[in-house]
């Protein structure tokens, strides 16, 4: 009887308790005639690269997969298109010279693959931070997925041309320019149907960088993404020769795209961001399982650190690697 009691007691009160803890405030209205709308960013389509200054927090340039590049000097909170007069409207790699902010580079071309996306028409350069735009070849690469410029040379470039992945075409890899983009040299080509998914460099070294290959052709009913050709490779001279990275931890058999990532804190920590088939056959062979790989010796030994598939569930499409500058 005391529990029966103690119950309805409880039955009795809880309905009254909950109405009046739910009663709402009355609405503030005075400040809510006070919100405004602002403008924060350049609308429509993705934001396909970014590039920031270095010590310079204020200004940032984000170029669009198909509307061109803005430039935000206040922090982001206004944006001004500044690649209008271009006949390209595809960005794939943006970036600012660490040794003159004056200096950027365009790479045109979205290489997020998608089957309706339009190829590029080469590289453009700015001297005078986004005024002026001039054209600077390289205009069959098709897809340009990184622009890398050394850190006290600003004339030394290199460009990651992924190609325009419809089929098999001889303007794929990795160029370098020694004198500001009037010659270019294709330092690494794996073959026609291969292009260059990514590229870091050492942070502390610019001669060693790492490129990511990947073997892929692109039709609008599908794709197809892995091969031979696909893989990490290195240099340790600038760009001048390269070595295929193979064993020592990292997969065995048939990838597809590499993404990477060099640690500023610690250049011996390197990432690679693997498309991998899980385990699923592919053209009647095995493939390795695994998404992100780990280096803590610049290279030369791997680790498998991740199967996580949400780390490339889309990897033609979003598949990229970054590392906390601290």
């Amino acid at each position: 009887m005391i529990a029966r009691t103690l119950l309805s007691g409880l039955v009795a009160l809880t309905p009254i308790s909950w109405l009046t803890a739910q009663r709402p405030a009355p609405a503030d209205t005075a400040s809510l005639t006070q919100l405004r709308y602002r403008h924060i960013g350049p609308e429509g389509n993705r934001v396909s690269a970014v590039a920031g200054v270095p010590g310079d927090p204020e200004t940032y340039y984000a170029g669009a997969a198909s509307g061109g590049i803005f430039k935000s000097s206040d922090g982001g909170i206004h944006w001004q298109a500044v690649f209008d007069d271009q006949p390209v409207a595809s960005i794939g790699a943006l970036a600012v010279a660490p040794s003159d902010a004056n200096i950027v580079w365009a790479g045109t071309g979205e290489p997020w693959i998608r089957s309706h996306i339009s190829v590029g028409w080469g590289v453009y350069k700015s001297t005078d931070a986004g005024r002026h735009w001039s054209l600077m070849g390289l205009e069959n690469t098709g897809r340009v997925s990184r622009v890398v410029i050394h850190p006290s040379n600003p004339d030394i470039v290199y460009v990651a041309a992924l190609g325009h992945g419809y089929g098999p075409q001889p303007e794929r890899g990795i160029y370098r320019t020694l004198d500001g983009g009037k010659n270019w040299e294709r330092v690494l080509f794996v073959n026609d149907s291969t292009g260059a998914s990514d590229l870091v460099m050492d942070p502390t070294n610019p001669r060693i960088l790492f490129a990511g290959m990947w073997q892929m052709e692109l039709h609008t009913w599908g794709r197809e993404s892995g091969g031979a050709g696909s893989g990490i490779y290195q240099s340790r001279d600038g760009g001048t020769t390269w070595t295929r990275l193979s064993g020592n931890g990292l997969p065995t058999r048939t990838i597809g795209k590499v993404a990477l990532g060099i640690a500023r804190s610690n250049p011996n920590r390197v990432y690679a961001l693997i498309e991998t088939g899980d385990g699923a056959p592919w053209k009647g062979q095995e493939t390795d399982r695994g998404k992100l790989w780990r280096s803590d010796d610049g290279g030369g030994q791997w680790q498998l650190v991740s199967y996580d598939r949400q780390l490339g569930g889309r990897t033609a499409y979003y598949h990229r690697m970054a590392v906390a500058p601290d």
